[in-house]
């Protein structure tokens, strides 16, 4: 026998009412930043990841995580190269500098996006 409640779907097996759920893999079409929030709330939040996951909301919040950590990332090296001066002129003066700076913003920048957005409830 089927029920509804609170907006989901229940089926009663013996004595329990079981939540009609379809399991799939959210890590399946997205990148990085999605798996690593994915393994955050699992590991740190794990009633936060259950009841996401039984409303359906995951993927639309993973979707989200991906896109932002993307351009707040682009966001934060842009601005951070312009603020050390590394510029085009210094890639075609000086190739390994150049690629040396910009590991260098890279990882900072990503360090203050999985702070900001991954590591966050």
């Amino acid at each position: 026998m089927a029920y509804e409640l609170n907006g989901r779907g229940y089926t009663t097996v013996g004595y329990y009412l079981l939540p009609n759920i379809a399991y799939c893999d959210d890590t399946l079409y997205f990148g990085r930043y999605s798996r690593l929030r994915q393994k955050f709330l699992k590991e740190n939040h794990g009633g936060v990841y259950s009841e996401m996951l039984l409303s359906g909301s995951l993927r639309e919040h993973f979707a989200e995580i991906e896109f932002s950590c993307q351009m707040r990332l682009e966001r934060i090296v842009s601005t951070l190269a312009k603020s050390e001066g590394v510029t085009e002129s210094l890639k075609a003066s000086d190739q390994l500098e150049w690629v040396c700076k910009m590991n260098n913003i890279r990882s900072r920048a990503e360090e203050i996006v999985l702070s900001e957005l991954i590591y966050t409830l």
